[in-house]
Formats: C-alpha cells, sequence, structure tokens
C-alpha cells in the first residue's frame, strides 16, 4: 500500500521519540491511563503525530473509561484506515493513518451511547492536540 506520506524508517526514526516511534511504527501501545491527552477536553482537533493529518474533533470524544483518548468517529471515513488485527490471537480492528500507515490504536464496536456506536480507542502518544479557532480553521 502506498500513503501520500512515505519516509524509509530511518527518516521516522529520527523524527519521532522512542516511544513515538514504537507506538506508530512498530504497533506498540502505551501504558493506559498515561497519556497526555486522555483528559484533554478543550475544543479542537486532534491529529497523526507522525505526518500531521487530522484525525478526530474533540466534538467526537468521549470517556470511555478505557485508559486511553477515544473517539466515535473520525474527521472522514477516508482519514483512517481500518485493517483486521488477529496478532493476539483475537480478532481487533486496526486504525492506521490513511495518510501516513502510522498505527494509531483500534476501534472496538462498544461505544454504547454514542452516535455511531464506534469507540476509536487511540494511543496518546500516536496524536496531536490543536485548540480552539485556529484548530476549527484548519479543520474546514
Amino acid at each position: 500500500m502506498s500513503y501520500k506520506v512515505e519516509k524509509s524508517e530511518e527518516q521516522w526514526r529520527a523524527e519521532l521519540g522512542p516511544e513515538q516511534y514504537a507506538v506508530l511504527r512498530e504497533a506498540a501501545t502505551e501504558r493506559p491511563w498515561t497519556g497526555e491527552l486522555l483528559d484533554e477536553s478543550r475544543a479542537g482537533v486532534y491529529a497523526c503525530a507522525a505526518c500531521g493529518a487530522e484525525l478526530f474533533k474533540s466534538g467526537t470524544k468521549f470517556d470511555s473509561n478505557c485508559g486511553w483518548p477515544s473517539f466515535y468517529e473520525s474527521v472522514d471515513p477516508e482519514a483512517v484506515q481500518l485493517i483486521d488485527d488477529d496478532s493476539l490471537g483475537m480478532v481487533r480492528t486496526e486504525v492506521r493513518c490513511a495518510t501516513c500507515g502510522s498505527h494509531l490504536g483500534h476501534v472496538f464496536p462498544d461505544g454504547f451511547g454514542t452516535p455511531t456506536g464506534d469507540r476509536y480507542c487511540m494511543n496518546s502518544v500516536s496524536l496531536t492536540f490543536s485548540e480552539g479557532d485556529a484548530a476549527e480553521k484548519t479543520a474546514e
């Protein structure tokens, strides 16, 4: 699969910190309840920490009590790539950035009480956050 943003693993490793590289490029998972964006509640936009592509709006974030930031939908279905993942002996759906192919987390059909019923369970380290009006303007 080719992406709009493609770099060598050496380039990714040089640009990302060790934890970001492990999550974004090697599909690791940050420890629950440790991410900086877990309790973020300001209005704004969440983007891919690797390439800056906009992924989620703050209005779709909800408290799922799972230990990671959760959203019920992406900014656009084309913003994320969903891939079957059976790596841990169970079937899950991996979420990757559709712009650069970086691992973001997983989506589960247990977002009870949300408009979509989905829970995009994302690693904080895989996202950046832009607050307020500036974020709203770039999201348009």
